[in-house]
C-alpha cells in the first residue's frame, strides 16, 4: 500500500507529462484509424506526423503543425516538380535528381530549421514511386494527404484531450525560477564573509540560465495561444522581463561578492545583510507559491524595512571611514553591492505588481477582464 501510494504521488506530481503521454497515444491511434479509413497509401506518415505535432502545450502544437505543414507542402511541390520536369531512366539519373532535391532544401533548412520537413518530404516524393510504381504527382498528393491527416488529428487532440495551456505552464516555470533566484541570492550574500571562486559562482548561475531559456520558450507559446484567442490572461511580457531583470541582479550581486568584505565591514553589516537575505529570499519564495496557486502577492513591506536598515548601516560604515584605505577593487565591489541591491529592490516592486496582476486574472478580476 505504501509503495502504491508513493507511486501514485509521483505520477500525480507529473500530471503535465502524463497528460502529454495520453494525448500522444490518442493522437497516434486516431491518426492511424483515420488514415486507414481513408485508404491512404502509407498510414505510417499520418501516425508519425500526429506524434510530431502533439506537444506539451497547445501553443507549441500550433507552431509544430504550422512548421511541419509548410515544410511538407514545400517539399512535396519541389520534389514533385523535379521528378516531373527532369525525367530519369536509370539509377544514375535518380541519384543526380536526389542530389538536386536534397542539397538546396537542406541548405534552406539549415537557415530556417522550421522547414526541415521539406527535405524529408522531397526525398519521399522522389523515392516512393520507384518502390510502388506510382507517378510523382500521385506520390506528392499522397504525402501531403498523409501529413495533413496526421497534423489535423494531432492538433485536434491537443485542443480536446486534456489540453495543456502554456499560460498555465508559465506560472510554474516562473515560480521555479524565482525559487532558484532565492536560493542563489542567499548563497551569494553568504559569500560576503568567505568569498568564492568563479567556478562556484558559475555553478550557482547555471541552473538559473537554463530555467530562463525554458521559461522564455513557454512565454512565446503562451503569446501564440493568446494571439489565436485560445487562452486569456495577462500579457506574459511583464512577468518575463521582471524575472529576467531579477536574474541580472543576481549576476551583478555575484560579481560583487566574489571577494569577502573587510573584517571590520563584515562585523558592521552582518546583521543587516542577514535581514536582507532572509526578507528577499522569503518574498521570492512566497511570490513563487502565489504564482503557482493564483494567489495574491505576498507582503513586500519586510523587504523595504530590511533594505532601509542596510542602507543606514552602509551610511554609518562610510561615515566612520571604514572604506577609506581599502583597495580600489574592494571599494568598487562594496558600492556595486549597494547599487545592485537597490536595483533589485525596484525589480521586486515590479514583481509584487506583476504577481498581483496574475492573481487578479486567476480570480477573474480586472487583469482578466482587460483581455
Amino acid at each position: 500500500m505504501t509503495f502504491a501510494k508513493e507511486l501514485l504521488d509521483r505520477i500525480g506530481s507529473r500530471r503535465t507529462q502524463l497528460g502529454l503521454a495520453i494525448r500522444v497515444t490518442v493522437a497516434a491511434t486516431a491518426a492511424y484509424a483515420l488514415a486507414t479509413a481513408l485508404h491512404l497509401m502509407l498510414p505510417l506518415w499520418a501516425v508519425l506526423t500526429a506524434l510530431i505535432v502533439t506537444q506539451m502545450s497547445v501553443g507549441r502544437s500550433l507552431k509544430a503543425t504550422r512548421d511541419y505543414m509548410l515544410g511538407t507542402i514545400g517539399g512535396a511541390i519541389y520534389g514533385g516538380a523535379l521528378a516531373i520536369l527532369i525525367p530519369y531512366s536509370s539509377e544514375a539519373g535518380l541519384l543526380g535528381l536526389l542530389v538536386l532535391s536534397v542539397a538546396p532544401l537542406a541548405f534552406i533548412a539549415a537557415i530556417n530549421p522550421s522547414l526541415s520537413a521539406a527535405t524529408v518530404t522531397a526525398v519521399i516524393v522522389l523515392l516512393v514511386p520507384t518502390m510502388h510504381h506510382a507517378d510523382p504527382m500521385t506520390s506528392a498528393i499522397d504525402r501531403v494527404s498523409e501529413v495533413g491527416v496526421g497534423a489535423v488529428t494531432g492538433l485536434l487532440v491537443s485542443f480536446l484531450v486534456l489540453p495543456s495551456r502554456a499560460v498555465r505552464q508559465i506560472r510554474a516555470a516562473a515560480a521555479q525560477l524565482l525559487e532558484l533566484i532565492a536560493d542563489a541570492f542567499t548563497e551569494l550574500l553568504a559569500g560576503l564573509t568567505r568569498g568564492r571562486d568563479n567556478d562556484a559562482l558559475h555553478r550557482i548561475q547555471d541552473g538559473i540560465g537554463t530555467a530562463m531559456v525554458g521559461m522564455n520558450a513557454i512565454g512565446a507559446e503562451a503569446e501564440r495561444e493568446r494571439a489565436a484567442l485560445l487562452s486569456s490572461g495577462p500579457d506574459t511580457g511583464p512577468l518575463l522581463r521582471t524575472v529576467l531583470r531579477l536574474r541580472h541582479d543576481v549576476v551583478m550581486i555575484g560579481r560583487a561578492t566574489v571577494v569577502p568584505l573587510p573584517v571590520e565591514v563584515q562585523m558592521r553589516l552582518a546583521a543587516p545583510l542577514t535581514e536582507v537575505s532572509t526578507a528577499i529570499a522569503r518574498f521570492l519564495r512566497s511570490a513563487a507559491n502565489a504564482l503557482r496557486e493564483g494567489a495574491g502577492a505576498p507582503p513586500i513591506h519586510p523587504v523595504h524595512v530590511a533594505l532601509q536598515h542596510y542602507a543606514e548601516a552602509v551610511a554609518s560604515v562610510r561615515q566612520d571611514g571604514l572604506i577609506r584605505g581599502q583597495s580600489s577593487d574592494t571599494a568598487e565591489r562594496f558600492f556595486a553591492l549597494g547599487f545592485s541591491l537597490e536595483q533589485m529592490h525596484q525589480n521586486l516592486r515590479d514583481l509584487d505588481r506583476v504577481v498581483g496582476e496574475w492573481a487578479e486574472a486567476a480570480a477573474g478580476g480586472p487583469a482578466k477582464l482587460a483581455e
